[in-house]
């Protein structure tokens, strides 16, 4: 058994406060010299940059519909490594999850698989006596969720926030911090949620010094830590990338796991986009693949002219490629770069910004051509988890290979015509959608976010065709 003291930072509805309240949290305990494991329910890349900057250990993301209810807890483990508390940023309304589909992700049923007490962060700005009445109906609703206390949030005055405790002095349910309307903290936010740390890190260390300001003058840290010492041990076992990688059984192509040993030949490099255009991926994902073997060398696309010496396959995530795309095509060296690898046959994979980055052009600025599509952005925003099938063989996946992702962008890509799909998809529509291409199916470039904790045989597919 494993104790980790934990907390979820929950609301009613988004909108309410709980990143200000989940990041000032980490930020204040943090500066008390505690090592502090940040999380974040669902597929926000986002908030996790913030909740690293607030800590210094790496944002975390529990997603019960991508990675399964049965890996939370070990995900949850296997992040808190070493950490003195956890703090757990939950997503939408507490009961909010997968639409139409129960509770499946959504923060309560984290909650329930971590057996984590909860905080209810309400914004009460536009009423009193009622607080009590929907913090009642929240901590009813389901009574395997334990809400351990409220944050108050946007507090007019000294009178409401009178009115407001002894509304919940009837509840049952203690007030644990309260923070006040006036000068309420403004984050940048374009199209897709809050500006990236990346892209603003001054600003953003200034704003997690102010959220974490805020919640030492307004919360008791006491009793949130003692809430937090409140959850029980969980029995689950930490999740480990090398043991994901060996569980995959005996390659097809290798003879083994993909693992290598001391006398094995040497690790290839897996290039990995990053800098301020490219900032959507998951911690676990280069994990996994420097468990089957790889050696990781990231690279920033808006500065860089070259692919990292010796690179043999090439990950480029999501991101913010339209607010970059003048610099992007300025930069042709590495564009020509990356039309060379993947004319070469290597492994290549691309989410979202990452597809847009190899089509022909984006918004009328020249990308990388790998792909015979144009993109272009639109006002119409695609969001919501998916089902997805592998529609022919690929670096990434084998045909028939079933996944769940998250689609999340504010584009659209026009293909040429005689190209291979990378997916089926299946929930919400039957459609086809991304791009298999280059020699033996190398590149493998798609909308679609997938979290490879769910799928570790794809990190492993990946580094192996890196070496054959």
């Amino acid at each position: 058994m494993v104790s980790v003291p934990r907390l979820v930072i929950a609301a009613p509805a988004s909108g309410s406060g709980k990143t200000t309240v989940a990041t000032g949290l980490m930020a204040a305990l943090a500066q008390r010299g505690l090592a502090v494991s940040p999380h974040k329910v669902g597929p926000d890349y986002i908030d996790p940059g913030y909740h690293t900057l607030a800590t210094g250990r790496p944002g975390r993301n529990l997603d019960a519909y991508l990675c399964g209810p049965q890996r939370m807890a070990p995900m949850f483990l296997h992040g808190a490594r070493g950490a003195d508390v956890a703090v757990i940023e939950g997503v939408m309304g507490l009961y909010d999850g997968a639409a139409g589909q129960g509770e499946l992700a959504s923060t309560a049923q984290v909650a329930k698989l971590l057996r984590a007490p909860v905080v209810l962060v309400v914004d009460a700005s536009s009423q009193s006596r009622s607080v009590a009445a929907l913090v009642h109906g929240f901590a009813s609703w389901d009574p395997e969720v334990r809400i351990g206390g409220v944050i108050l949030n946007k507090v007019g005055s000294d009178r409401h926030e009178e009115l407001l405790r002894q509304a919940l002095d009837e509840s049952g349910v203690p007030v644990l911090g309260v923070l006040r309307r006036d000068g309420q903290l403004a984050v940048p936010a374009r199209h897709l949620g809050l500006v990236p740390v990346a892209e603003r890190h001054t600003d953003a260390v200034a704003a997690v010094h102010e959220m974490a300001s805020r919640v030492l003058a307004g919360c008791d840290l006491e009793q949130l830590l003692s809430l937090a010492r409140s959850a029980p041990p969980l029995t689950d076992a930490a999740w480990d990338p090398a043991a994901e990688i060996a569980g995959c059984g005996p390659s097809p192509h290798r003879g083994g796991t993909g693992g290598r040993g001391p006398t094995a030949e040497p690790r290839p490099v897996v290039a990995v986009a990053g800098g301020a255009a490219f900032t959507f991926s998951y911690a676990e994902q280069t994990e996994l693949l420097a468990a089957a073997g790889a050696q990781i060398v990231p690279f920033d696309p808006l500065r860089d002219e070259h692919l990292p010496d010796e690179t043999a396959a090439l990950v480029i995530g999501g991101g913010f490629p339209e607010v970059y795309a003048p610099e992007l095509s300025a930069n042709e060296p590495l564009r020509e770069a990356v039309v060379e690898l993947a004319a070469s046959g290597a492994p290549v994979a691309a989410e979202c910004a990452g597809l847009l980055y190899l089509a022909r052009e984006l918004d009328g600025a020249p990308m990388c051509g790998v792909l015979d599509a144009t993109a272009r952005m639109t006002d119409r925003l695609t969001l919501g988890y998916r089902e997805a099938v592998a529609v022919c063989d690929s670096a990434l996946a084998v045909a028939g290979t079933r996944v769940r992702g998250h689609e999340f962008h504010r584009t659209t890509i026009e293909p040429g015509a005689g190209q291979a799909a990378a997916w089926g998809w299946s929930r919400p529509v039957r459609r086809l959608e991304g791009f298999v291409s280059g020699p033996s199916g190398g590149v493998h470039a798609s909308y679609l976010h997938t979290h490879w904790a769910a799928e570790p045989a794809l990190a492993r597919r990946f580094v192996e065709r890196c070496t054959r």
